[in-house]
């Protein structure tokens, strides 16, 4: 390890740490990535300081900023360990250290964890009493990391523990490895490793990695929970990480009094391979806007999964004109409200288009082959029941619609959201403005609404049934309208878009306590897999 201190003016400082990699011998990234790509990145980094290292040796230069040049002693804070800062007159500082640490950065501890302090673990320090624990090294076990071998058998996932002298080993199962058979057969990363959250704690040649708050770290001059940009992940443990921007996920490791890192013993991610429509409930809008009734204009691939109905007069030449929404819920397979669907015309879908006017280069039309609606739908003077159809569209070998950023799928819900949950409808139907629609694709956020409010005789009363469900606003002013029926409300559950409800009908647009009544799509799930099921049979 290696330290400079470099003052550039009064106000302004650097401190450099080079801390020394173990010089590899015949080390092979086989595992990792093409082995020439690695040595390229290595020989770039070793570069940028050859100044001071002559490429001989393999660092790892961590960098400290001291300036108030720029905006102050205390930005950034120069105290260690959540030291607060404290500005005093002539541009100096004062450090109120957290117990038990000390110093003018409280970079300082008392020597609490000395040898043997915690058997066969690691001494990491606290701030409060008495200021240090035990990270035991399975098998041992706190407090203080002392128990017989395979005792308590340290191997998961299945793992035999196997005494060896004064060790032991883990004989894992087919699929694990490491030394707790604790890295499971899709523990990989991707890219750069930055977003790589598994357990391997180990480095290429079988070095153990240090916690990321051990005690020796931080007595060598790092504290990695200040020092690097990207603190997401570290934490008290001792998994690999790549904080740093470096190539690949690593870790500092001790030899003896050395404090040294290395790149660990991490396997790269295969490249997936999707099949077209795999996953459902993704969107990737061209451009987020900040901003249906009472709704906003939609964002070039916002809601992928929004179809245009369209009929016209059958076997006519008749322009197709829009009269519903649907959502695409595969690529031959639509959801659409029973009351939608109008036995004697054609029928058409539209997807990838926003505006009804204009034909968008991103659009597919496809035709209707078949329409299947609920076999219990009904109407009554006051209400829909069983709302819900499906239509089949006409397609080749299978594929009717073709997935791409502006044409997708919504997933369906595997369960029951809380109410007061915000969702989205979206639609082309009547606007403040425009009773006859919009042209343009327009949304607007709702609240789920409960069963029980939604059934005060003020409201909808009797009349509604476990089928069916208010969302919208009490107050009026958002809410669906004609020609957005059919239409998704969709919500975010598990991180993903899924189709809650279907458009189906309510009193008027947008009045107060007269919110908007959508299918429940939950009580079809059933219904929609074994139709879809038997009619690709």
């Amino acid at each position: 390890k290696f330290f400079y201190h470099c003052n550039f003016s009064p106000d302004l400082a650097i401190d450099i740490f080079f801390l020394q990699l173990k010089p590899k011998k015949g080390k092979k990234h086989d595992r990792h990535r093409a082995s020439g790509d690695l040595e390229q990145h290595r020989h770039k980094k070793r570069g940028r300081f050859n100044d001071i290292v002559q490429g001989k040796s393999h660092f790892k230069a961590i960098f400290f900023l001291t300036s108030s040049y720029f905006s102050g002693q205390c930005n950034p804070n120069p105290c260690l360990n959540n030291g607060v800062c404290k500005e005093k007159e002539a541009k100096k500082f004062k450090c109120d250290c957290p117990k038990p640490f000390k110093g003018r950065k409280c970079q300082r501890a008392p020597k609490i964890c000395k040898r043997g302090k915690c058997g066969r673990g690691e001494c990491v320090l606290t701030s409060n009493p008495p200021f240090y624990e035990c990270k035991c090294k399975e098998p041992f076990q706190p407090p203080d990391c002392r128990i017989a071998l395979c005792e308590l058998n340290p191997c998961r996932n299945g793992g035999e523990c196997i005494r060896d002298g004064n060790d032991f080993d883990c004989k894992c199962p087919p699929g694990y490895r490491g030394r707790f058979c604790h890295v499971g057969p899709d523990d990989c990363y991707v890219d750069d490793g930055e977003s790589y959250r598994g357990n391997v704690s180990e480095t290429d040649e079988g070095d153990e990695c240090l916690y990321w708050n051990s005690h020796f770290i931080l007595q060598n001059g790092v504290d990695p929970f200040n020092t690097f940009e990207n603190e997401d992940g570290l934490g008290h443990h001792n998994f690999c990480r790549n904080p740093d921007g470096d190539v690949m996920p690593w870790c500092f490791f001790r030899r003896g009094r050395k404090l040294l890192w290395d790149h660990c013993d991490v396997t790269e991610c295969p490249v997936p391979t999707e099949l077209p429509f795999s996953k459902c409930g993704r969107s990737e809008p061209k451009k987020a806007i900040t901003r249906i009734f009472g709704g906003l204009k939609v964002a070039p691939g916002a809601i992928p999964w929004q179809v245009s109905l369209q009929t016209r007069q059958k076997n006519t030449n008749q322009p197709f004109r829009h009269i519903c929404g649907g959502v695409l819920i595969a690529s031959c397979w639509v959801l659409t409200a029973g009351h939608c669907i109008e036995q004697r015309k054609d029928m058409q879908v539209v997807m990838g288009s926003l505006s009804l006017n204009t034909e968008d280069e991103h659009e597919q039309t496809v035709d209707v082959e078949e329409t299947i609606v609920h076999q219990n739908y009904r109407e009554t003077p006051s209400a829909v029941y069983n709302d819900i159809a499906l239509l089949k569209l006409q397609g080749t070998n299978g594929v009717c619609a073709n997935e791409t950023q502006f044409v997708r799928t919504a997933c369906l819900p595997d369960g029951q959201l809380p109410d007061g949950r915000e969702c989205t409808i979206s639609g082309w139907g009547a606007t403040e403005t425009s009773d006859y629609g919009s042209n343009h694709l327009l949304e607007a956020n709702v609240l789920l609404i409960s069963q029980e409010k939604c059934s005060e005789p003020q409201i909808y009363g009797r009349v509604l049934d476990y089928t069916m469900f208010c969302a919208g606003h009490l107050q009026g002013g958002v809410d669906s309208c004609q020609g957005d029926s059919g239409g998704p409300l969709t919500c975010k559950q598990n991180n993903t878009n899924v189709v809650y409800g279907l458009v189906s009908w309510g009193d008027q647009c947008g009045r107060k306590n007269k919110p908007g009544v959508y299918t429940r799509v939950t009580n079809y799930l059933d219904w929609i897999r074994s139709t879809v099921q038997a009619q690709s049979a």
